[in-house]
């Protein structure tokens, strides 16, 4: 199976729909915040491990507390993850901190500022030629 094939493709959407609920309505671990989302999931063509990029909305300690949560609970995950779904083999699940969505609410945050400086400057100098 390539990388980029249909099969491998429609594997990896069904592994991040499932592994998504898993977290969402499966853990109880209190370790985990309850905004964590899975962002993408790379099956390997062998199927035999799988990387998962999640994203915690909260602080730097949230994060790493469900980080830890979701490793201490892989095994139960991946005997989840076989039960949901038919596969010949269960990928081995690893979990990745994906920091991209909150880099882009930063970055967001950043340009609004800069554009909100550049009007007020605007303002001013149009205040100066009345």
């Amino acid at each position: 199976m390539r990388k980029n094939s249909v099969k491998n493709t429609r594997v990896n959407g069904e592994v991040h729909r499932v592994l998504a609920e898993i977290i969402r309505s499966e853990i109880k671990d209190p370790r985990i915040h309850p905004m964590t989302s899975v962002v993408t999931v790379e099956v390997a063509p062998d199927l035999k491990t799988c990387k998962a990029w999640i994203s915690v909305l909260g602080d730097e300690e949230a994060q790493q507390n469900t980080l830890a949560g979701l490793k201490s609970a892989e095994g139960y995950i991946r005997s989840l993850l076989a039960k949901k779904i038919n596969m010949r083999n269960t990928p081995e699940v690893k979990f990745i901190l994906d920091q991209s969505i909150a880099y882009g609410v930063s970055m967001t945050k950043k340009i609004d500022d800069i554009n909100r400086e550049d009007d007020a400057k605007h303002v001013e100098t149009n205040e100066d030629f009345e």
